[in-house]
């Protein structure tokens, strides 16, 4: 079996939240991310779907340990880099980069694009000479952008020749893993199918391997290979893409494909919709319900799921759900 690129066991990430007044007392604790178990194998991406507040982004830098973690381990082509000392992790980074959500704040406006493409090289120790210079055009070539783009400053740019920068400067290192963080959906949509396209011809050109965080359903069933499903700090189903959107089984991820616009109105889509409508919102991670997380919204919520929290278990080949309802010893019949 193809050792894991990317591997996270028990990934935690817990922020302690400070009241008002003088003396700043422990307000509560955010549960951003919760015992997170998953991998990424090399060459492969990973889509990560869920609501907004979820902790997707803050999993993302975990894995890249641009915060550090309050629990777990993450694991980069086997080593862990939880702990490894501040040399060894600036080393490690040259492999691990992230292009981020927004295309206008990532980038320094101050600063011509030849110098933000070249500052992780200078960075890591490079000089800012005609070898580094060339290397910018190497980039510059590689997304897409003309070489007269070096001189030329972010606010001339439009959104989308903007995260074609951004992604420029995550390649001038040459890493193996990069996180794309809601990398397309402040774009228009033609342009989120460039920047999509553009990713996925690096990706062969370069063998990189992504873990991508969108909102967006269909833009994820087009780059993914596989998809995992998070909901309130947790991952709750874990599948190759086909069979989430084929065959979800967990019922948050049967919602949020059910949300999916049909193409026809009476579609299975917008059948599948009319009987898994999830109401309410989704609760807070400074108070997370006991049990399944999903309970409070579930359908099918049995009295085990307010109790106990199901783990992330194989029910069929490649698929994993975190469910009571495909537990022998809850339910014998799964929601269809």
């Amino acid at each position: 079996m193809t050792r894991p690129l990317i591997e996270a066991t028990g990934l935690s990430k817990h922020f302690a939240l400070g009241g008002g007044g003088l003396f700043r007392r422990h307000a509560g604790t955010l549960r951003a991310v919760d015992s997170v178990n998953l991998h990424i194998l090399p060459g492969e991406t990973l889509g990560l779907v869920g609501e907004s507040g979820c902790g997707k982004s803050t999993l993302g830098r975990l894995l890249l340990r641009l915060i550090e973690a309050s629990d777990g381990q993450v694991l980069f082509d086997g080593t862990d880099i939880t702990g490894l000392p501040a040399a060894r992790m600036r080393e490690m980074r040259k492999s691990m980069q992230i292009v981020f959500q927004d295309p206008y704040g990532a980038l320094n406006p101050r600063m011509a694009v030849e110098d933000i493409i070249m500052e992780p090289l200078v960075i890591h120790g490079a000089r800012a000479d005609a070898a580094a210079r060339k290397r910018v055009a190497q980039m510059l070539e590689l997304v897409g952008l003309p070489p007269r783009s070096a001189t030329r400053f972010p606010h001339e740019f439009s959104g989308g020749q903007r995260q074609r920068i951004g992604i420029a400067r995550a390649l001038v290192l040459n890493p193996r893993f990069i996180v794309c963080d809601e990398a397309v959906s402040a774009l228009d949509v033609s342009v989120q199918a460039q920047i999509v396209n553009l990713l996925q011809d690096l990706q062969r050109e370069m063998g990189l391997t992504y873990l991508f965080i969108a909102h967006d359903l269909s833009v994820v069933r087009h780059i993914s290979d596989r998809v995992a499903v998070m909901y309130l700090g947790r991952v709750v189903e874990v599948a190759e893409k086909a069979a989430i959107y084929d065959r979800p089984m967990h019922p948050y991820t049967q919602a949020l494909i059910a949300a999916v616009p049909a193409p026809h109105p009476r579609g299975r889509v917008a059948r599948r919709a009319a009987r898994l409508r999830v109401e309410g919102d989704m609760p807070s991670a400074l108070n997370p319900p006991p049990g399944c997380r999903f309970h409070t919204r579930c359908p099918h919520a049995m009295p085990v799921c307010r109790e106990v929290s199901p783990p992330l278990r194989e029910y069929a080949t490649g698929q994993a759900a975190a469910c009571h309802l495909y537990d022998p010893q809850f339910r014998q019949e799964p929601p269809t």
